[in-house]
């Protein structure tokens, strides 16, 4: 099992045990084990969704909060960034853009 198998399932035992942490406490990777089925796992897509692996955090970050405003228009992503903050998307960015 790769180390970063192993953190994110860490990570979200972690949420089981202690519900007072929320998912921005946690770090991004409690959300983005969310994002498999569209982005594949660990943001790798070879899909129709884009791969998010990599790339720059402030990107990730405002496209992620332009869908949440609906300044950029998608199928699916203005309803899934609504549910989050600000701070867990920053996150999730966070996130993505360490996977290398």
């Amino acid at each position: 099992m790769s180390k970063s198998k192993l953190a994110a399932m860490l990570a979200i035992a972690s949420l089981v045990a202690s519900p007072a942490v929320t998912a921005a406490d946690a770090g991004g990777a409690i959300i983005a084990a969310q994002c498999n089925g569209c982005h594949g796992f660990e943001g790798a897509s070879k899909g129709a969704a884009p791969a998010l692996k990599g790339r720059p955090a402030p990107y990730l970050s405002q496209s992620m909060k332009d869908y949440k405003s609906g300044k950029t228009k998608g199928t699916i992503m203005n309803r899934i960034a609504k549910g989050y903050s600000d701070a867990e998307l920053d996150n999730v960015a966070k996130y993505y853009s360490g996977l290398k």
